[in-house]
């Protein structure tokens, strides 16, 4: 069944309307008619069967047949922030990282970033992210869009991961701790992963994140790439804090 979502004014029960460009994605490229059923979220936590009952170019309107609660967040919340790679490599982080159950994406400017991105450059690639993340978040049925914000600079960053319950940063000079030496904090909802761009972090940046209380992690004797270390320790995580080791 395919998935959409919406938000949550666009739900005025018993039906939800549906805009946008999921519009042409359902009538044109889907080809779905009159009586075909979807499934719906609705951005609080809820998912529609739904029922399409009429459509025109700018909306499809459907009727509620089924709803009940998402089960398919974890209870640990991920932010990774991203040291801002080269190419195309945000493209494949976005998109795993949002498959594995992270709730948002923070690109991050640090000392070693050789990307300049700005202007209208910067918002159409913002603008690119997200739909990568729509698309992923339906793929592997979310309850929630996760977002990719604005690009910050490190400052800015590690001021706000202050407000996080645990920060981790995979650091290739870290030889001993791993994230199964986290496994015993039981009162951790928030939870960010900071990853260095392909140069990794410099020694004082390092620094700054053991101010806030940052823990520097391996990830084994191996060295990994900045596209593969993000989504490679938030499914640690999740294995060892919450969903994907089996029970809730």
């Amino acid at each position: 069944m395919h998935k959409f979502f919406v938000s949550p004014e666009q739900v005025k029960y018993p039906n939800i309307y549906i805009n946008g460009e999921d519009v042409d994605h359902i009538i044109k490229v889907l080809r779905l008619r009159k009586g075909d059923k979807i499934q719906i979220s609705d951005g609080n936590g809820k998912e529609h069967i739904c029922e399409i009952i009429k459509w025109d170019k700018k909306e499809v309107e459907c009727n509620i047949i089924e709803s009940f609660d998402n089960q398919t967040e974890a209870p640990i919340k991920i932010t990774l922030y991203q040291g801002l790679p080269k190419s195309q490599k945000m493209d494949l982080i976005v998109q795993k990282c949002v498959e594995i159950g992270v709730v948002r994406i923070v690109p991050v400017i640090t000392n070693r970033v050789v990307v300049k991105v700005e202007g209208k450059d910067l918002k159409n690639k913002i603008e690119r992210w997200q739909r990568i993340a729509y698309e992923a978040a339906k793929q592997s049925n979310r309850g929630i869009v996760p977002v990719v914000s604005n690009v910050m600079d490190f400052e800015e960053a590690i001021e706000e991961m202050k407000k996080m319950d645990l920060v981790v940063v995979p650091y290739e000079r870290e030889s001993k701790r791993g994230i199964k030496d986290l496994k015993d904090r039981n009162d951790i909802k928030s939870v960010a992963i900071f990853i260095g761009p392909e140069g990794g972090f410099e020694e004082k940046e390092i620094e700054n994140c053991l101010d806030i209380g940052a823990i520097p992690i391996t990830l084994g004797p191996r060295i990994l790439r900045t596209e593969t270390a993000g989504f490679v320790t938030s499914a640690l995580i999740l294995y060892e804090l919450g969903d994907l080791g089996g029970g809730r």
